[in-house]
């Protein structure tokens, strides 16, 4: 079978079981040629165990006859940061720390985002999620 050929990458942050024909799909979709409701029902349904409304990472590649496939990601750190520390919004001064997290729940963090991340080993994830949880507002106990 000949393989197909690329004509583009596309890279959203979709919130989960929540894709829509509205932006940023449809005008992301739609400028080349794509059937942005396939892609909303394939994306809602394979991320329907996900909890609802978190950012998926979504890759889209759109081949020249208008087909594509997509593979999704991890959602961000700074998403499950916020998720684990129970908070709205990350501090807009580093230096006014607005949650703690303990190292337990960041070696959790980076054992879930570790296929994602350009680290070696789970101790070196947690030393980039501590990173992301510092400029956040984050204290790490």
């Amino acid at each position: 079978m000949a393989t197909k050929k690329v004509k583009t990458q596309v890279r959203l942050q979709i919130p989960a079981t929540a894709a829509n024909p509205a932006p940023p799909v449809g005008p992301a979709l739609g400028q080349h040629g794509v059937n942005i409701m396939d892609f909303c029902r394939q994306f809602n349904e394979k991320t329907k165990s996900a909890e609802p409304g978190m950012l998926i990472p979504v890759v889209i590649t759109i081949y020249q006859d208008r087909t594509f496939s997509f593979i999704t990601k991890v959602p961000p750190v700074s998403a499950l940061l916020k998720k684990a520390c129970g908070i709205a919004k990350a501090s807009s001064d580093q230096k006014v720390k607005i949650a703690t997290i303990t190292k337990k729940q960041i070696q959790e963090i980076a054992k879930q985002k570790m296929p994602d991340l350009n680290a070696n080993s789970v101790e070196a994830a947690a030393k980039i999620v501590e990173g992301t949880a510092r400029s956040m507002g984050i204290e790490v106990k």
